[in-house]
């Protein structure tokens, strides 16, 4: 029998071909062993950081996950309890900035029964939607909920557009690109009633991974506005010097009494 190969340059292009399709898009399993499912995320690594996942994520997810499992015993706990003090059994209402693939909204929702609204740039908008479409069975028996919008840090009109009706704004790496630092130092401001008399009960968790001494030109804003508390420390990971860090920031005249 006569058994036709394909010439070596044909074999190599289909590799190559098949090589860049698994580098434009990449699935990724995230088990959360409190509510004892998976969630599946699509990232797609050639279009830019906001389509990864990166270290600050998993750190929120696995301290929402703890939160579930030992609702008394986490480093979110103080938060949670603040935020309910004297309110009744409403859910939470929860806004994460810079969401990327949604991961932690996602999660935020499943984990807290809570009503998420995970917002980033336009042009990463269509990736975002897809991953909460794509595991929109997960928050559902828990009651949780999951909206997808645009916000562009900085910019009112796209705060009021999303509104200010949050308890809990979280967010990770969003620490990054220095351009940034004041904008989203503004929408914070926005958000939290701190720019009026409308002061709102309301407080701001972020995970974050140090990688340049320029982030701290971020934390020296950020403490004349708010009261910055570290909430949590990871261990460093292999060949890195730090772990990540979770802080809380709440308003210095907001009243939690």
């Amino acid at each position: 029998m006569k058994v036709l190969l394909p010439d070596e340059p044909e074999v190599e292009k289909r590799l190559t071909s098949a090589d860049e399709d698994a580098q434009k898009q990449r699935l990724q399993d995230n088990h959360i062993h409190s509510i004892d499912t998976t969630v599946v995320i699509r990232q797609l690594p050639s279009q830019g950081l906001s389509f990864q996942l990166w270290p600050a994520a998993t750190t929120l997810v696995t301290l929402l996950d703890q939160l579930r499992s030992h609702p008394t015993n986490s480093p979110l706990s103080p938060i949670l309890s603040a935020l309910s003090n004297g309110q009744d059994h409403r859910p939470l209402r929860i806004l994460e900035l810079g969401s990327g693939t949604g991961l932690v909204g996602i999660v935020a929702a499943a984990t807290l029964s809570a009503n998420v609204t995970v917002t980033d740039l336009p042009h990463v908008i269509p990736n975002l939607q897809f991953n909460v479409q794509m595991n929109s069975h997960i928050w559902g028996p828990h009651g949780g909920t999951v909206e997808v919008a645009p916000l562009r840090w900085g910019e009112a009109d796209d705060v009021e557009l999303i509104g200010r009706e949050f308890d809990l704004i979280l967010a990770s790496d969003v620490v990054y690109h220095d351009h940034l630092y004041d904008p989203l130092l503004q929408t914070l401001r926005m958000l939290m009633g701190l720019e009026g008399a409308d002061n709102k009960k309301m407080m701001f968790v972020m995970a974050h991974l140090r990688r340049w001494k320029k982030e701290s030109a971020f934390f020296r804003k950020a403490k004349k506005l708010f009261q910055v508390e570290t909430l949590h420390v990871d261990r460093p990971t292999q060949g890195s010097r730090v772990g990540v860090v979770t802080y809380s920031f709440r308003g210095k005249s907001q009243n939690f009494e």
